[in-house]
């Protein structure tokens, strides 16, 4: 990959690392350093009309703040944007924690160029990011696509040439001013104005991808499967509504600063013929642990049965170890799985939420279909596949009884793979509105925002406190990763080594403020 760009250029795009603050001592050997998607799409758009980009990824290089200020002032660039997003769409308010940090470090050295951000938070945020960090000069309140191609075109950055950019929120003196809003990338642009992944852009050490590293039960719980690692999108957004969800801000349409998504919920498209050249791209590259990262993967037959019939021409020797979302209610027909894992999509990471039928319905508007959550996992698991449960404490309506409910179920299921979060008011959900009008507690710094994180501030239910729903939280992730069948379960399918693996992962205690521990 390329790592000697010596002529100035127009954008640098930098991804900062939280890594530290979000996960805790899990961010030294368990979390997953994931390739800065949205970053890499960014860069293959600008310069597919001409511009020249960088990409430092800070994270992954595990760079000090003097070594992110030395490769910026090689590259030269006009301007600095950092792409703020995380491993899934509701991480991106935590990550702004190492961005904010880098940014303000580079404004006492006094340096030349703007520094913009796109993001989950600043779109939830705009005005209210702009007014309490003053070192950002610039934001984008959707995706940034077009509005980056635009701001690019100017010669200066001034206020006076900012005012005609639609998209963004900048300062005019002591004013923050924010634009009108930009389009989004059309599904029949998709091909054409997001064209791929600058993926010769991204450092590496001694072949692509090696410091990339999946998360643990993506790799079978082997730390020599987690690299080389990759990951791509096959769509954007998502058509549902979840009150804990923000996915639909990043595609926001409006201007004002509401801090909760908006109306757009529509999912857009690349052409399967387009993106099975980049899966070709990253197989010819040594890639075989890949992860999808679309929300809803397994939604529009239309495009992922063509892509996987693809995919699965590609994975005659099943070397491909590959995962996907998808929600409990779209996984039913057993002719589907069976294509999806000769396609090499080993893991299913799907959203059970609760295991009480009316906890799960309210987050969901109704529009959580009424299935058999265990039928659906049988389903999966005869297709030969593992899943990812991913399970929610503290939702409206949540109270001690719901919450067992929903372990005792995850004990049943018995699942290859178990996530628990504690309900957060992440900025630009449902639910961040309504805590604001109910008053609620809310974390006091980015790194709140993370699940894992020291810092991090749950919502409170009718009858629960947010430290009882942690404290559950954080007690039924060891009772489940100690529990005789599932280790029974992971020894038979992955062998001892995967076994020694997990116990010592369970022994990682993780601090938290709100229940009175000290660092």
């Amino acid at each position: 990959m390329n790592k000697n760009i010596l002529s100035s250029i127009d954008v640098c795009f930098l991804i900062a690392s939280s890594a530290k603050k979000s996960y805790q001592q899990l961010s030294k050997t368990y979390a997953a350093i994931e390739p800065p998607t949205w970053a890499l799409l960014l860069a293959q758009s600008c310069r597919s009309v001409g511009f020249k980009v960088a990409i430092i990824d800070a994270n992954a290089e595990n760079l000090s703040d003097d070594e992110v200020l030395k490769k910026i002032s090689k590259f030269n660039p006009r301007i600095v944007c950092l792409v703020v997003y995380g491993q899934n769409v509701n991480a991106g308010t935590a990550n702004m924690r190492g961005a904010v940090d880098i940014t303000n470090f580079l404004k006492t050295k006094k340096v030349s160029y703007p520094i913009a951000f796109i993001g989950s938070h600043v779109q939830a945020l705009p005005v209210a990011t702009l007014i309490e960090e003053k070192n950002i000069d610039i934001v984008f309140t959707n995706e940034g696509v077009y509005a980056l191609r635009n701001l690019l075109k100017l010669d200066r950055f001034s206020s006076q040439e900012l005012k005609d950019i639609k998209g963004i929120a900048y300062r005019k003196g002591n004013e923050i001013k924010i634009n009108l809003p930009e389009k989004v990338v059309p599904t029949e642009r998709m091909d054409i104005d997001l064209p791929g992944y600058a993926w010769d852009l991204l450092p590496y050490k001694n072949k692509p991808f090696d410091l990339y590293r999946s998360p643990m039960w993506h790799a079978e719980y082997d730390f020599e499967k987690r690299s080389p690692y990759a990951s791509l999108q096959t769509s954007l957004g998502c058509v549902f509504k979840c009150d804990f969800c923000m996915i639909n801000l990043i595609n926001r349409n409006d201007s004002e600063e509401i801090g909760v998504a908006g109306h757009y919920n529509n999912m857009r498209f690349w052409s399967p013929d387009f993106i099975i050249k980049e899966f070709d791209k990253l197989i010819e590259m040594g890639v075989q642990t890949i992860r999808i990262v679309d929300e809803m993967f397994l939604l529009n037959p239309k495009y992922y049965i063509p892509l996987c019939e693809k995919l699965s021409m590609r994975n005659k020797d099943d070397k491909l170890r590959m995962w996907s979302y998808s929600r409990i209610d779209t996984v039913k027909r057993p002719e589907i799985l069976t294509l999806v894992r000769k396609a090499g999509i080993k893991w299913l990471c799907l959203g059970i939420e609760s295991g009480d039928k009316s906890v799960r319905l309210e987050v969901a508007k109704g529009k959580f279909d009424d299935v058999d959550v265990r039928e659906v996992i049988k389903k999966v698991h005869e297709a030969g596949i593992n899943v990812m449960a991913n399970y929610i404490f503290g939702l409206p309506g949540d109270t001690k009884e719901t919450m067992k409910k929903t372990f005792d179920l995850s004990l049943e299921l018995c699942t290859a793979g178990w996530n628990t979060y504690a309900a957060m008011a992440l900025p630009g959900s449902q639910l961040y509105k309504n805590a604001l009008e109910k008053k609620y507690i809310l974390p006091e710094s980015y790194e709140g925002y993370s699940f894992h994180s020291y810092e991090t501030q749950p919502l409170p239910t009718e009858t629960l406190k947010p430290e009882e729903i942690l404290e559950y939280r954080d007690k039924s992730f060891i009772n489940y990763h100690t529990h005789k069948p599932f280790l029974d379960k992971i020894e038979k399918k992955f062998g001892k080594k995967a076994l020694d693996n997990i116990k010592d992962m369970t022994k990682v205690n993780l601090k938290r403020k709100i229940l009175g521990d000290q660092l």
